[in-house]
């Protein structure tokens, strides 16, 4: 995967010009995420950006018109990447159940950095998107912005896995719920297990946190 040029498609009404369109949009976002990671999106501002990145705050304006905007891009582009390790994974998998399996581990797992995006570091935009993330839509103007299609990515690939769920018992009532939960369930457990540890059951050496979905998705679809 080192060698392969692949494009995120994220829906351009997520942005004013597009980051990837150059070096500059680039660095906004590349030092965006290092900074909000750092100091966290309370305290993240444009004007600390543009200090960062040694361009006037007014620059960055010319791509997104606020930092909620660049925080819902970054989300985007999170599940947008994940779809896409989703599709590459599964696409040659028969057996619903192992496809199942390989969508939990890929949305439970550690993220693991991918070196075919230089400018993104997806390590840390996991981590904001633990910490963060649901600010993106935890918001008064939620019901329009998702009008506006700013979650679509994310309500895609739920339906995604749903569907691997309804392939396996396609009586099963609450496929959108049980995915939804995983997803947000083990943003929490990864959260807690680095700063509230006495909270979830993490243990060295093993990824617990995937062997207790992949059991309790399983036995809640049986």
């Amino acid at each position: 995967m080192e060698h392969l040029k692949i494009n995120i498609a994220v829906d351009p009404t997520l942005f004013i010009k597009d980051p990837e369109s150059s070096e500059l949009g680039k660095k906004i976002v590349g030092e965006g995420i290092e900074m909000i990671n750092s100091i966290g999106y309370e305290s993240f501002t444009f004007k600390k950006l543009g200090e960062v990145i040694g361009s006037n705050e007014s620059s960055i304006y010319r791509y997104f018109e606020s930092k909620h905007a660049l925080l819902v891009y970054l989300v985007n582009w999170y599940w947008s990447w994940i779809e896409y390790k989703l599709v590459f994974n599964t696409t040659n998998l028969n057996n619903p159940e192992e496809k199942l399996d390989k969508a939990i581990q890929l949305l439970v797992e550690d993220i693991k950095e991918d070196n075919s995006f230089s400018y993104i570091n997806e390590i840390l935009l996991n981590k904001i998107i633990i910490s963060e993330g649901s600010k993106a839509y935890y918001t008064k103007e939620i019901d329009i912005e998702n009008k506006k299609g700013y979650y679509t990515t994310y309500k895609r690939l739920v339906q995604r896995i749903s569907d691997f769920v309804l392939a396996i018992e396609p009586k099963y009532p609450y496929p959108h719920m049980l995915i939804s939960t995983m997803i947000e369930g083990a943003h929490f457990q990864r959260y807690f297990s680095k700063h509230l540890p006495s909270l979830t059951d993490t243990e060295r050496g093993k990824d617990t946190i995937v062997n207790f979905y992949t059991e309790l998705i399983h036995k809640a679809i049986r």
